[in-house]
């Protein structure tokens, strides 16, 4: 349950996203030849800024028993340097039979009713909104008011044929959705969220969105592969300690979107995977160096071993990335969940 909250201004010491995805976690520092990665402090960012004179304009709507006590854990940098690539990278096969529910649902004044799960900055929203027909209105998750900040008021404002875009935010602990919380829904949507979640949060979120009789798209879940040119003896054993480290504390990590794909179709709906692989070049050198600083960074964290050769091997790709001459591919797979409507026979 929600209850309303008084107007508040971004912190940058307020409480994190739920979602931490493995291109999503802060970039560690590189591991250098002589010992362990050390994790850095966020990526530092200012965030949207009042002029003199203005006033917050955004009333957040507050979970009781949030957690207002963590420090934030990403900052709108990192997460606007990945948006160009999640939007190439989404599997735009997908919306066809997305397009195809939605317009067979029953006609609303308002639009059909989108949450986006996990919100972050809002980058789910400024891909999909101009891509769907007809009146929207967008419903934002996070648990930390200066994201959700960010992302309301980044927001497109229309539709691909120009209906309105509507926005509001909920401040909440992504992993505790109820099915009450998507009462009214059309659709779910969330980026980089599965694989920070348990099986337990995945079974309840397809058991939320099929009460709610709602379909899913659930995009960009690590698939727990990573192409590099050239290739280098280390790939696999940096690659295998990094998917252990996605899989700490009951996460599921790489195993995410086949967990997800098999609750939602145990719920009776109709699921289809597709890849969707970052693919970074030259023109995303300063993605891919942050990327790699973070995906080197946990692989050490999990295996302190690797400490010496990994800090070489990110010298010499950092080197590559730098030059030009360093192309990776991150495999991800995007899903959709084509729920049973409210009140379809079983």
């Amino acid at each position: 349950m929600t209850s309303p909250s008084t107007t508040q201004t971004p912190s940058t010491t307020q409480t994190p996203s739920a979602a931490r995805t493995a291109q999503e976690t802060q970039p560690t520092a590189p591991a250098g030849p002589g010992g362990p990665a050390t994790r850095q402090s966020v990526i530092p960012g200012a965030g949207p800024v009042l002029r003199p004179g203005e006033r917050d304009t955004l009333r957040l709507r507050e979970v009781a028993t949030a957690d207002t006590d963590e420090p934030a854990r990403y900052a709108p940098e990192w997460l606007q340097l990945r948006e160009p690539a999640d939007a190439c990278a989404r599997a735009h096969d997908l919306l066809d039979p997305l397009r195809i529910r939605l317009a067979n649902l029953p006609q609303r004044a308002g639009g059909f009713v989108v949450h986006d799960i996990g919100c972050g900055t809002g980058s789910m929203g400024r891909w999909l909104a101009p891509r769907l027909d007809g009146a929207q209105h967008w419903i934002l998750h996070d648990r930390d008011p200066y994201l959700l900040h960010f992302a309301a008021v980044a927001s497109p404002r229309s539709a691909a044929d120009g209906s309105r875009v509507s926005v509001e935010t909920r401040r909440g602990d992504v992993a505790r959705l109820t099915p009450d919380a998507l009462v009214g829904a059309s659709l779910v949507t969330a980026s980089a969220l599965l694989d920070v979640l348990t099986r337990e949060d995945v079974d309840a979120l397809a058991a939320a969105c099929a009460g709610a009789g709602c379909p899913a798209l659930l995009t960009l879940s690590v698939a727990g592969r990573v192409e590099l040119t050239a290739p280098h003896p280390l790939d696999q054993e940096i690659t295998e300690a990094f998917n252990a480290h996605q899989r700490r504390d009951g996460l599921l990590g790489p195993d995410a979107a086949t967990v997800a794909a098999e609750a939602f179709a145990d719920h009776g709906a109709t699921v289809r995977l597709d890849p969707s692989p970052w693919r970074l070049g030259p023109e995303q050198a300063e993605l891919t160096a942050q990327w790699l600083r973070g995906w080197v960074g946990a692989a050490v964290e999990e295996r302190p071993e690797l400490a010496e050769p990994a800090g070489r091997y990110l010298t010499e790709r950092l080197e590559a990335c730098a030059a030009g001459e360093l192309r990776v591919v991150v495999h991800h797979n995007d899903l959709l969940a084509l729920c049973r409507p409210s009140g379809a026979a079983a």
